[in-house]
C-alpha cells in the first residue's frame, strides 16, 4: 500500500537537522492533505445561495430560511471565510475532517469546510438573530470557544443527534428503580449519551430482601446488567455506549466493587468497559490518617434504622452513632489498606475515579437545595441530585433531578492574545445557555426535570500549558498559579455576570434560587474580602490592557445577583476535551501535555501532533506530566478549584516506580488541597521508550 504524501511530510517531523525536528514539516503536510485530498472530496458550489439550497432541500441542514434571508446568512458566511482561517497542525485539519465534517451520503465527499461548520452552527444557536450569529460565529472562528462534541457536530444538522451527550442519575433500592435506571440507560446510550450512576443506596450483598435475610446480590449484578445495557445500546453501532458508577467507599459493597477491574479475577465478577468511582468523604480520610479501626456499613440497615440513606448522611456527624448501633449491620476494615487496595486497583487498570465528596460540597452554593454526592464519566460534572420514587403499578411515581452535562471550553491562548476575556466569556455563556434551552431529554423525565428548572451549563477550558509554554512559563513556576489564579477568577466574575444578566432580561432564575448562597450573598465574599490581582511581573505584563475585576466589583455583582437572581444554577466545570482540543490546535484541558511531539496511530499509519506553538525556542517548557512532581500539578489545579463551581478532571500521571503508598499520598495531598475528584491514573511503564524531551 503507498503512504500518503501528507503522512509522510508530518512524519518527516522527527528528521533532525542540526539536532533540531523538522517542526516546519507539518505545515507542508496540512497543505498537501487538502490538495491532495480534501480539495478533491469535497462537492463545489458556483454560488453560496447554491450551496445553502442544496443543503437545506437535501436534508442535510435544518431550513435557515424560515429564520434568515439569504443576506443576512451571506453576512454571516462572508464575516467568517474573511477571516482566512488555517489549520495550524496536520492533527487540527485530519481530526476536524475525519470526525466533525459534514459529508454526502454516500460519505465519501465533504459538504462543509471548517468556516461552513461555524456558521451552521452560529446560525442555529443564534435562531434568527444575525447580530448575536456574528457574535457566535467570531468567538468560533477565532478559536476563543470550542463548543462540546454535540453541540459542534450536530448544530444545524437536520439528521443529528443530541446537542448533549452526558448524563447522570441515582439508583433507588428496589426493583422498580433499579429497573428504571437500566431503561434509561438504554435510551441515553442509544442517542450517543454516557451515563453515570450513583448505586450507593443499593443494598449490599447479603443483605435483607422483604424482610429475609441473606437475600440481595449487592451491587455487582447490577453493575453487570448496566454493563450489558451500554454495550447493546450503542447508537446503531457507531459508537459503543459509555456508562460509569459510583459507590460510596462506606458501603460494605466496596472490596468487591473494587475487585471487579482486577486483571486476575475471575471473569464472572469482572467489569470490563464500565467505569467506576469511590465516593469519599472527609470522615473516611480522617479515619485513614489517624490509622483508626474503620466501618464499612450494610446500607439497607442504615435506611431501615434511620430512614435515610447512606450516602445522604453527614458522615462526620453520624459515623460513631453508626458504629454503636447494634441494629446497623456492619463490618470492621483497615482504612490504610483499603487506600492501598484503591492504589493497586488504579496501578492495574487505571481505576476507580475518585470523588471527595465534602470538599464539593463545601464551596456549593446549593447546598440549601441538596447535595452532591457523585460525579460522572470525566469527573468534572457535580451537581445535586436527588433520587426519584419509582414504584410499583399501585402508586405514581416521584420524579426528581438527574443530571445533564451541557459544556463548552475557552482556548485560554487565543481568548488572552486578543485581549477578550469578557466578551469570549460572555458570548460562550449565551451559547450554552441556547443548548440547555434547546434541549429536552423527554424520554428521561429526571433529565428533563433538571434541565428545565436548573438550567446548568459547564463552561471550561484548553491550552493552559499551552499558553504557558508559548509565553517561556514552566507550568509548575509560581507565575502559572498566579496566572491561574487571575484567569479563572475572571471567568467566574464574567459567567455570574452573564447568568445574573440572563436572569434579568427574562425575570426566570433556576429553581430554588432563593436558598442558596448567591441569593443571600455569602457566595460573594471571598472575592470582596480578597483582591485577585496578578502578583508576578510577568503575569502582570500579559494582563496588560485587560479590566480585572475589583473588589468594589465583585460587591456591585452581589448586589444585582441577589436583586435579579440568576438563571443558570451551575456554570463552570473543566472537562477533558481531548478531541476538540486536536481542532483548536490546543492542549487538552488545564493538565499538562504528556509528550512534546505525541504519536498518534491511524489504521496503518503512524502521525506526529506537535504541542501547540511548539518550537526550538519553547521546547523545554513542554515538559511531560510524567516528569513533573505531582504535587506540583495538584498545587495549579487547587488555585482553579477555587473559582470553579463544579469540578475539574485531574489526571495523576505515575511512573512504574511510584508505590501504591506514594499513590495514597497524592490522594491525601489533593483531597487537603481542597481538590473535589481525580480522574484516572496513568502510569508510564519503565519499558518505555526515552521520552522526545529528554532525547535531545
Amino acid at each position: 500500500m503507498i503512504t500518503k504524501q501528507w503522512i509522510l511530510l508530518n512524519n518527516e517531523i522527527m528528521t533532525k537537522k542540526d539536532d533540531e525536528f523538522s517542526l516546519h514539516k507539518d505545515k507542508e503536510a496540512v497543505r498537501s492533505y487538502f490538495l491532495d485530498y480534501v480539495n478533491k472530496n469535497t462537492v463545489f458550489f458556483y454560488t453560496l445561495k447554491e450551496k445553502i439550497d442544496y443543503l437545506i432541500e437535501h436534508k442535510y441542514y435544518v431550513n435557515f430560511y424560515e429564520q434568515y434571508t439569504f443576506d443576512e446568512m451571506k453576512e454571516v458566511y462572508d464575516f467568517v471565510y474573511a477571516k482566512k482561517f488555517r489549520f495550524q497542525s496536520f492533527m487540527s485539519a485530519f481530526k476536524f475532517f475525519q470526525s466533525y465534517a459534514l459529508r454526502d451520503d454516500s460519505g465519501e465527499k465533504f459538504l462543509e469546510r471548517y468556516e461552513d461548520r461555524v456558521v451552521s452552527v452560529s446560525l442555529f444557536l443564534a435562531a434568527g438573530d444575525v447580530q448575536r450569529a456574528l457574535e457566535y460565529a467570531e468567538i468560533l472562528i477565532n478559536q476563543e470557544y470550542q463548543p462540546a462534541t454535540p453541540t459542534f457536530l450536530n448544530a444545524g444538522k437536520l439528521r443529528s443527534g443530541e446537542l448533549v451527550s452526558c448524563f447522570l442519575d441515582e439508583i433507588g433500592d428496589n426493583l422498580s428503580g433499579i429497573s428504571y435506571a437500566i431503561d434509561e440507560a438504554m435510551k441515553l446510550s442509544s442517542i450517543g449519551g454516557g451515563v453515570s450512576f450513583n448505586i450507593s443506596k443499593v443494598r449490599a450483598r447479603g443483605e435483607a430482601i422483604k424482610g429475609v435475610e441473606g437475600r440481595s446480590s449487592g451491587v455487582l449484578p447490577v453493575m453487570k446488567i448496566l454493563e450489558d445495557t451500554f454495550s447493546y445500546a450503542n447508537q446503531l453501532g457507531q459508537r459503543p455506549g459509555a456508562g460509569a458508577v459510583y459507590l460510596n467507599i462506606f458501603h460494605n459493597d466496596i472490596d468487591e466493587f473494587l475487585d471487579c477491574k482486577k486483571i486476575n479475577v475471575d471473569e464472572k465478577l469482572r467489569i470490563k468497559s464500565l467505569s467506576i468511582g469511590v465516593v469519599i468523604p472527609d470522615k473516611f480520610m480522617e479515619i485513614a490518617e489517624k490509622d483508626d479501626v474503620c466501618y464499612l456499613f450494610y446500607p439497607h440497615t442504615v435506611f431501615r434504622e434511620y430512614g435515610q440513606y447512606l450516602d445522604e448522611m453527614d458522615m462526620d456527624a453520624m459515623y460513631e452513632q453508626l458504629v454503636s448501633n447494634p441494629k446497623v449491620k456492619k463490618r470492621k476494615v483497615n482504612a490504610r489498606h483499603l487506600i492501598i487496595k484503591i492504589a493497586q486497583t488504579q496501578k492495574e487498570s487505571g481505576y476507580p475515579y475518585l470523588f471527595f465528596k465534602d470538599n464539593a460540597n463545601r464551596g456549593h452554593a446549593l447546598n440549601g437545595i441538596g447535595s452532591v454526592k457523585f460525579s460522572n464519566l470525566c469527573t468534572e460534572i457535580m451537581q445535586l441530585s436527588q433520587v426519584s420514587d419509582i414504584e410499583t403499578y399501585e402508586k405514581e411515581d416521584t420524579i426528581r433531578y438527574g443530571i445533564s452535562c451541557n459544556l463548552g471550553s475557552l482556548n485560554i491562548a487565543t481568548t488572552m492574545e486578543n485581549k477578550r476575556i469578557k466578551e469570549v466569556v460572555k458570548t460562550a455563556m449565551r451559547a450554552l445557555t441556547v443548548v440547555t434551552d434547546r434541549s429536552d431529554i423527554k424520554m428521561v423525565p429526571t433529565i428533563q426535570k433538571a434541565n428545565r428548572e436548573l438550567h446548568s451549563v459547564g463552561l471550561g477550558a484548553m491550552n493552559l500549558h499551552g499558553f504557558l509554554a508559548k509565553n517561556y512559563i514552566m507550568y509548575e513556576s509560581k507565575e502559572a498559579l498566579d496566572f491561574c489564579n487571575v484567569f479563572f477568577m475572571m471567568v467566574n466574575y464574567y459567567s455570574i455576570e452573564t447568568s445574573m444578566e440572563i436572569s434579568r432580561e427574562r425575570g426566570i432564575q433556576f429553581e430554588g434560587f432563593e436558598k442558596s448562597d448567591y441569593a443571600n450573598g455569602s457566595y460573594f465574599d471571598k472575592y470582596i474580602s480578597n483582591e485577585f490581582f496578578p502578583v508576578t511581573d510577568r503575569v502582570k505584563e500579559l494582563f496588560e490592557g485587560v479590566e480585572i475585576p475589583s473588589p468594589v466589583e465583585w460587591e456591585k455583582l452581589k448586589q444585582d445577583v441577589m436583586q435579579h437572581g440568576m438563571y443558570h444554577a451551575y456554570r463552570m466545570a473543566i472537562a477533558p476535551n481531548q478531541s476538540t482540543s486536536y481542532i483548536m490546535n490546543a492542549t487538552a484541558s488545564v493538565m499538562p501535555v504528556v509528550d512534546t511531539i505525541e504519536v498518534r496511530e491511524y489504521g496503518d499509519s503512524t502521525t506526529y501532533y506537535p504541542m501547540p506553538y511548539l518550537d526550538n525556542d519553547n521546547y523545554f517548557f513542554y515538559k511531560s506530566a510524567y516528569d513533573m512532581d505531582q504535587k506540583n500539578v495538584l498545587r495549579l489545579i487547587s488555585v482553579i478549584q477555587r473559582h470553579v463551581d463544579q469540578g475539574i478532571s485531574t489526571i495523576l500521571h505515575t511512573n512504574s516506580k511510584d508505590t501504591t503508598r506514594d499513590l495514597a499520598k497524592y490522594y491525601i495531598y489533593a483531597h487537603k488541597m481542597g481538590l473535589k475528584s481525580l480522574y484516572y491514573t496513568r502510569t508510564r511503564k519503565a519499558s518505555i521508550d526515552e521520552c522526545i524531551s529528554c532525547s535531545v
